[in-house]
């Protein structure tokens, strides 16, 4: 797609990125994400820094059909992360393709988790009403 798009337009050194992504599913939402950073960034370590974080899932090895998918993050509360590679578009960029349950990720499983981190946050404050109450 690139190199024809460069062809089209007469532009040979066009900067551009591009991933086609077309499968038909009843659940799970896919993004494309640019990602511009202020210094240089490799793929290595965006793949070690995404795998650190909880609730994600770095399936990034293309070469052996390993990346993410609609179908794999059905049913789950995990965000998958792959085909992380340069963007050739922008200085210091990278793209990366992530994939998740949108119908729990997405809304269910994001509210139970913001309120396990607000009852977290305020347990002192929790504890004090009940005996106040109590």
């Amino acid at each position: 797609m690139i190199e024809e798009t460069r062809k089209i337009l007469h532009r040979p050194d066009l900067r551009i990125s591009a991933t086609c992504i077309r499968v038909p599913v009843p659940v799970a939402h896919g993004v494309m994400m640019e990602v511009e950073f202020e210094k240089p960034v490799t793929v290595e370590d965006a793949r070690r820094v995404l795998a650190s974080y909880p609730g994600i899932k770095v399936l990034d090895d293309p070469k052996n059909h390993i990346y993410p998918v609609s179908t794999i993050a059905a049913g789950n509360d995990y965000v998958y992360v792959g085909r992380i590679r340069k963007d050739t578009s922008v200085d210091n960029g990278l793209l990366i393709y992530c994939v998740a349950d949108n119908v729990r990720k997405g809304a269910a499983a994001n509210a139970v988790q913001i309120v396990k981190k607000l009852i977290e946050e305020h347990e002192e404050l929790i504890a004090y009403n009940e005996k106040k109450e109590g």
